[in-house]
C-alpha cells in the first residue's frame, strides 16, 4: 500500500521549551498558531522567522500521542546559522536507515567505542534482573518500586524501537533522570539518543549491565504505543521478545502485567489481552510475574484470567506496591497512561511499581 506523508510549511516564531536532545517552538501555520518539535541534531540550529517544512501526519490523524508537528528541515533560514561540525570519530552506525533523515551514532559495541573492550567477549547477563514492559507508562513506577525498595540500585532503562525513535521525545525520561530515579538510557535498533547507543537488543541489554553499569535494567518501548484491536498487531508485543531475549542471555525476566479496571474496552478489562498474548502464547521463557495487592473481586478476575489464559507456569509473585507508587508522588513525577491518571486507574501503575520491587528483591549488593 502507498505510504502517505502530509507536509506543510510553516514559520517558526518562539521557543517555549527545551531540554536535551529537543525543543518545543510556536510556528505560523495555516493562518493559526500550532506546536513544532524540533530535534537540533537532526535539523541543525533553529532562529526565529525560519521557514520550515513540518510533518503535520500524526496531528492530522489526531493521534492520542504527541499531539505536535515535527520539523523536517528548514528551507529559508531567518538569521545566520553555523554550519555543523562533523568528525569522522562520531561513529558509523546508522539510524533511520535509508531515509532522508538517516543519522549517525556511535555504538557502544563499535571498535572506536571505549566500551568496545568491555563488551567484546560479553554475550550474558548472568543474574541481571530485566523489567520487561508492554509501554512507556509503566516505566515510572517500575522505577519507583526499584528505588523505593533499594534506593542504592543503579537503574537503566533500555529503550527500543517499537515507539518512539528520539529518546529526547520522552518528557517522562527527563523528568525520572532528574528526579534521581533513573540513572542510565540506552537506545537500540533505530531507536537513538540514549547514554549509550547499542546495535540491537541484545547487546543492548549487555551494554546497560556492563558499559553502563546497571544493576538493574527495564526494557520497552518509548512512547507511542500501537494497537489495531487484532490479536497480533500492537507495539507492546514486543514484551515477549524482551522475555525471550533476557532468558536467552541468562538474566532474569520479570514481566509487567497490563491490568486495568477503568479502560473502557473489555479486552483490556483485568488483564488485557496483550498481556495474555505476550505471557499465554509468544514468551518461549518462563517470567517473573508481580501482581500488586487488591480487593478480593479484582484478584477473584484476574487469577481466573490467568488460568483461562494458561499464565500461571509464569512465577506469580504478590507484593505491596504502594511504596513505588509513593515515591513518584513526592518526587513529583506525573503517573499517567492512555489519559487516565493514578486515581483513575490505581491497579493499571501499582503492577508496574510491583515488577519494581521485586526486581530489586533480585538485585544482590
Amino acid at each position: 500500500m502507498p505510504l502517505t506523508l502530509v507536509a506543510r510549511h510553516g514559520v517558526l516564531e518562539r521557543k517555549i521549551a527545551e531540554r536535551p536532545g529537543i525543543e518545543i517552538w510556536m510556528v505560523y501555520l495555516d493562518g493559526h498558531e500550532a506546536e513544532a518539535v524540533i530535534y537540533p541534531e537532526l535539523v541543525g540550529q533553529a532562529m526565529p522567522g525560519d521557514t520550515v517544512l513540518l510533518n503535520t501526519t500524526a496531528v492530522e490523524l489526531g493521534l492520542g500521542t504527541g499531539g505536535q508537528h515535527i520539523v523536517i528541515t528548514r528551507t529559508e533560514l531567518g538569521g545566520p546559522v553555523p554550519p555543523p561540525t562533523v568528525t569522522r570519530d562520531e561513529g558509523h552506525i546508522i539510524r533511520m536507515r535509508y531515509t532522508p533523515l538517516q543519522c549517525r551514532v556511535r555504538a557502544a559495541e563499535e571498535e572506536a567505542s571505549p566500551y568496545h573492550d568491555t563488551l567484546r567477549l560479553a554475550d550474558r547477563l548472568p543474574g541481571t534482573p530485566v523489567i520487561c514492559m508492554g509501554l512507556h507508562s509503566q516505566l515510572a513506577p517500575a522505577l519507583g518500586g526499584i528505588k523505593a525498595a533499594n534506593p542504592q540500585a543503579r537503574v537503566g532503562y533500555l529503550m527500543t524501537d517499537s515507539g518512539a525513535l528520539p529518546l529526547a521525545y520522552s518528557t517522562q525520561v527527563h523528568q525520572l533522570k532528574e528526579a534521581g530515579l533513573l540513572d542510565v538510557t540506552i537506545t537500540t535498533g533505530q531507536a537513538f539518543g540514549g547514554d549509550f547507543e547499542s546495535v540491537n537488543l541484545y547487546s543492548g541489554l549487555v551494554t546497560g549491565a556492563l558499559a553502563g553499569k546497571a544493576d538493574i535494567l527495564i526494557a520497552g518501548q518509548g512512547p507511542g504505543n500501537v494497537g489495531t484491536a487484532t490479536p497480533l498487531g500492537f507495539g507492546g508485543i514486543e514484551q515477549a521478545m524482551l522475555i525471550n531475549a533476557v532468558a536467552a542471555l541468562d538474566g532474569v525476566p520479570i514481566a509487567v502485567p497490563r491490568i486495568s479496571f477503568a479502560d473502557p474496552r473489555d479486552r483490556h478489562r483485568g488483564l488485557s489481552h496483550h498481556t495474555a498474548t505476550v505471557l499465554g502464547r509468544l514468551a518461549l521463557a518462563d517470567a517473573i510475574l508481580p501482581l500488586p495487592d487488591m480487593m478480593p473481586e479484582q484478584s477473584g478476575i484476574i487469577l481466573a484470567q490467568l488460568q483461562q489464559d494458561q499464565i500461571t507456569r509464569h512465577q506469580l509473585r504478590t507484593v505491596d506496591a504502594t511504596p513505588g507508587i509513593t515515591l513518584c508522588q513526592e518526587k513529583g513525577i506525573p503517573l499517567r497512561s492512555m489519559g487516565r491518571r493514578y486515581e483513575d486507574d490505581p491497579l493499571f501503575f501499582q503492577a508496574a511499581a510491583a515488577a519494581g520491587r521485586v526486581a530489586a528483591e533480585y538485585y544482590i549488593t
